[in-house]
């Protein structure tokens, strides 16, 4: 059998450390397998060591979050198997709706980011801190993926990258500098859960941006298939194949799947309901059901 791994790119702010960090997201993905494909959760949970965590965030915020603190709430997520009421409808709040337009608008008119609340400011000031490379930190974050990544495609064996919020940037930009700095056979299967990939703020800072043609983009995806919740306001432009539709014309990629209707993210913690939050992307049927296909297939 094709040996199969499931890489995560998590997104911004600091995580648990590392280890603990990845038993919470094996937990809650198999989950949301077992919720979708009990059979396929049974299969792999066998093969916890081909699922890579890149555990980029400490190197870029010098500090671990308390595992202790997430511990209670993953549980709770755990037991709980699906959206409530309160849930949808603070998804669809006008709160969200707001947040989701001053997005909207900055996106198209970058000059008013100083005028912006602040939690939403540094979301921003962070993601320009990946960009501009501060301290190398963006090649430092690539690298630790590449590490990973080389010898999966160098032994030709069945990967998919799921990249959370600015994961799936971090794996986009990876998968470009490999693509036309590197050279390694197969391709990779590339899940984007919460991205910001749709919006034109980050379009215009990826990898291979300044490029025409073809060689703007990653040539080593085999299909992409793109995931957002409702109220999730990390992704404002919920779909991406219009955006990247150019891949499919150059024919760098059999398929861009986008999945961004009726997906609720039902994670809560001490601050309510996060319908970002990567932990609640896994545990969800339908995250779940996208990847026992994948390791189906594969």
């Amino acid at each position: 059998m094709n040996k199969k791994h499931i890489i995560f790119v998590p997104g911004k702010n600091p995580k648990p450390p590392a280890e603990q960090h990845r038993d919470m997201l094996w937990r809650t993905l198999l989950e949301g397998i077992r919720r979708a494909e009990p059979e396929i959760a049974i299969n792999i949970e066998q093969h916890k060591e081909n699922f890579h965590l890149i555990a980029w965030n400490y190197a870029f915020y010098q500090e671990s979050r308390d595992t202790a603190k997430e511990l209670p709430w993953i549980d709770a997520l755990l037991n709980k198997h699906g959206p409530t009421e309160q849930d949808m409808r603070e998804a669809t709040s006008w709160s969200i709706n707001f947040n989701r337009f001053l997005y909207n608008l900055v996106d198209h008119l970058p000059w008013l980011i100083p005028l912006l609340p602040e939690a939403t400011r540094k979301n921003v000031e962070e993601t320009n801190h990946y960009f501009e490379n501060r301290n190398n930190i963006g090649s430092e974050i690539r690298g630790m993926l590449k590490n990973v990544l080389r010898p999966i495609l160098n032994n030709n064996e069945s990967v998919l990258i799921i990249g959370h919020s600015l994961g799936s940037v971090i794996t986009y930009d990876t998968l470009w500098e490999l693509s036309h700095n590197e050279t390694h056979p197969g391709k990779v299967d590339f899940f984007s859960i919460g991205s910001p990939l749709g919006l034109k703020f980050v379009q215009h800072k990826l990898q291979g941006r300044q490029f025409k043609r073809e060689h703007k983009f990653p040539d080593n995806i085999h299909r992409w298939i793109n995931l957002s919740s409702v109220g999730d306001i990390t992704a404002v432009d919920r779909c991406i194949n219009n955006d990247f539709s150019e891949m499919l014309k150059y024919e760098l990629i059999d398929s861009i799947e986008d999945h961004c209707e009726g997906i609720y993210n039902f994670y809560r913690n001490d601050k309510g309901l996060n319908c970002h939050r990567s932990y609640g992307y896994l545990v969800n049927p339908a995250v779940g059901e996208i990847i026992a296909k994948w390791w189906k297939e594969n």
